[in-house]
């Protein structure tokens, strides 16, 4: 009883997270846009590049954390990374990050199962994809179209899909060949709609 009471605990805790942390990130953005730090990028690579190294392994483990942990939009610290490093360290920082997140959330799921899962999402959400997992193939095109997708709920696809038969090497290989192009995709989404906005600000 008293595991199920703290166990309720922590999935109620992570919703209220969740909830803040995206409202807290919608408005940091706006306020970014407002002030102009999000169209002077030098402002924000100044800072970035005197931690050096440091800097970059950081915003990677932010990167892992926030697939792993997922009540950070993953949008926003993607396009940070284009926003504060070149495009070829934003690629492979984004890139790594996001695939090391995958690869351990997909661990965490396939360990701890279903209750893994509900901290984090929704019964209904949960039903409305566990469904899909009964048709192998199907699915297996499902996780690749997700993972393509610079709009689908790709943290959500991941734990869904570590309690199905997928080994760890069809995983990772999907991740790797599928991420680049969802990261890109993504990064432009926001890149134009960030435009589109201070047009409105």
């Amino acid at each position: 009883m008293e595991t199920s009471k703290a166990y309720k605990f922590f999935q109620k805790l992570i919703q209220i997270l969740s909830v803040i942390v995206v409202i807290a990130s919608v408005v940091f953005v706006i306020w970014l846009l407002q002030i102009g730090i999000l169209n002077d990028q030098n402002q924000l690579k100044t800072f970035i590049e005197q931690q050096g190294v440091w800097g970059i392994l950081t915003f990677t483990a932010l990167q892992a954390f926030q697939v792993v942990f997922p009540i950070i939009p993953g949008g926003i610290t993607t396009i940070v990374g284009f926003l504060v490093f070149d495009p070829i360290t934003a690629f492979f920082v984004n890139y790594i990050g996001i695939n090391l997140g995958s690869i351990i959330l997909f661990y965490l799921a396939r360990k701890y199962g279903k209750a893994f899962c509900l901290l984090f999402m929704k019964p209904e959400t949960y039903q409305k994809y566990i469904g899909k997992i009964d048709d192998k193939k199907g699915y297996e095109l499902f996780f690749i179209y997700c993972m393509l997708s610079p709009i689908s709920p790709a943290d959500v696809v991941v734990m869904i899909t570590g309690l199905t038969s997928m080994s760890y090497k069809r995983f990772f290989i999907i991740i790797m060949l599928c991420r680049p192009i969802s990261i890109v995709g993504y990064s432009l989404l926001w890149i134009f709609g960030g435009r589109w906005i201070r047009n409105f600000l």
